[in-house]
């Protein structure tokens, strides 16, 4: 495949991957291991490891070997962690040479000057570009958080329904589900209101008619239940968690127009959406609204634990934000990470993976289309580049999610030919590594569709 721009789209990591398996899965040194692992290891961790029940021996690309020498397709990457395939070899090549020359420490590296620069070559929004560095998500959301109220001197914070920022607790606190059940007080000032999700409609009305009526509400409740002192809206441009939910193109801006009147800033969370999943470099691209902060993450350390804040040079300079140590974090912007994210944006731009995203979720998204006519149990599907969403319901006029239960034993199914997925969610995204092609694509699809035909010929969802 050649890249519209000159050069070939992802030549370095392999193509038309397959499973392969040689026991059932998980294996049977996978469950020793487990077991071991399980004698120590606190509960809590991912859902869809636990689940899974594998243990990892070595990755390429888009396929995971497990310790049984079982080889199965990932479509989940980490939940989009995983944007350029697992072990590629030009970030292997960076992270064993930097490694070896210095990994820790705040001072300023060959890296981390790489870094800043070639971020700042294709930012968010024309001058978004000063650049605060740390090592996980919710750090830096917590960081963007704590900037809004240093330029503007308030408080409060507007987040949406379905939004989810991370789990420190100013970022719990703006978390738009049930997920902050029981971890309460939460921080004072924080308040939701209903994001565009147009399948599932908050106001039970219909796109688009409904002129953005979510959007009003947001306005009216800004106007009666807050107290006036917002310093910021924090927005995913597409949300992820909530299940790869794409707004109208009119959603967002209208809601940087709240913000503008009630003189708060625009945080554009763009943890997923950022660097290229959406099949563009941004997620604030597909709307055209210009953010005042961004915080980032995921692709952009390729793998390794590297988040950031992007914001203006007259914003960046509030204090007490902007005083020594103001926003700095003790992992933040070291040599390793920052040689981490600079190949990761090198490797994105040289083997256009922007556009491979477009090209291979546009693929994929044809094929998931006719999920919808061929099983009665997928109600919807939807997409922007590798970023990917599947509602599964028992019922398509009610939309009544599949259940947990029966959510889970697809996934089971799924491991078991071969196929790491997100499918134990009703809302079940699908986001494979950015630099997946189209055969292997089509592979791990072709083993969802004959799971997805056990479930019709066995009538799992009635």
């Amino acid at each position: 495949m050649i890249a519209s721009g000159g050069g070939a789209i992802n030549p370095s990591q392999p193509k038309d991957q397959r499973p392969h398996l040689r026991t059932p899965v998980p294996g049977p040194v996978s469950q020793a291991l487990r077991a071991r692992e399980d004698a120590h290891m606190a509960p809590g961790i991912q859902g869809y490891a636990v689940m899974a029940g594998i243990v990892v021996e070595e990755a390429r690309g888009s396929a995971v070997k497990d310790a049984d020498g079982n080889t199965l397709l990932d479509f989940i990457g980490g939940i989009a962690v995983n944007a350029l395939g697992h072990s590629h070899p030009r970030f292997v090549t960076t992270i064993q040479r930097q490694v070896a020359q210095a990994s820790v420490g705040s001072f300023t590296s060959r890296a981390r000057v790489d870094l800043v620069e070639r971020l700042a070559e294709q930012p968010p929004a024309p001058g978004v570009h000063r650049l605060q560095l740390y090592s996980g998500g919710a750090e830096a959301v917590e960081s963007a958080l704590r900037l809004a109220k240093s330029y503007t001197g308030k408080y409060e914070f507007v987040s949406f329904w379905g939004g989810f920022h991370g789990k420190t607790m100013g970022a719990l606190s703006l978390m738009g589900s049930r997920f902050k059940d029981k971890l309460g007080p939460m921080v004072p000032g924080s308040h939701q209101v209903p994001y565009a999700d147009c399948y599932r409609c908050p106001l039970k009305l219909e796109y688009p008619s409904c002129g953005i009526a979510c959007a009003d509400l947001a306005r009216q409740y800004v106007k009666v239940a807050t107290a006036g002192e917002i310093a910021a809206f924090i927005i995913e441009p597409m949300q992820g968690t909530a299940g790869n939910v794409i707004p109208p193109r009119e959603f967002l801006p209208a809601v940087k127009s709240i913000a503008e009147e009630s003189g708060a800033l625009f945080i554009a969370d763009e943890m997923i959406t950022g660097l290229g999943r959406t099949g563009r470099r941004w997620g604030v691209e597909h709307s055209g609204v210009r953010p005042d902060i961004v915080t980032i993450g995921k692709a952009f350390g390729g793998g390794f634990p590297l988040s950031g804040v992007l914001t203006t040079d007259e914003i960046s300079q509030a204090k007490p934000w902007s005083v020594p140590s103001g926003s700095s974090s003790s992992y933040g912007g070291n040599p390793l990470a920052a040689a981490a994210g600079a190949e990761a944006l090198r490797i994105i731009d040289d083997e256009h993976l922007v556009e491979n995203a477009r090209l291979v979720g546009e693929a994929m998204l044809r094929q998931l289309r006719g999920f919808v006519e061929r099983y009665p149990f997928v109600g919807f599907v939807d997409g922007a580049g590798l970023f990917l969403r599947v509602e599964l319901v028992r019922d398509k006029k009610t939309k009544e999610p599949l259940p947990r239960a029966v959510t889970e034993r697809i996934f089971g199914e799924c491991v078991r030919r071969g196929l790491l997925t997100m499918a134990y969610s009703a809302s079940f995204r699908i986001q494979p590594a950015m630099t997946i092609d189209e055969a292997t694509a089509c592979n791990g699809l072709d083993i969802l569709a004959d799971v997805f035909d056990t479930v019709l010929r066995e009538k799992w969802w009635m």
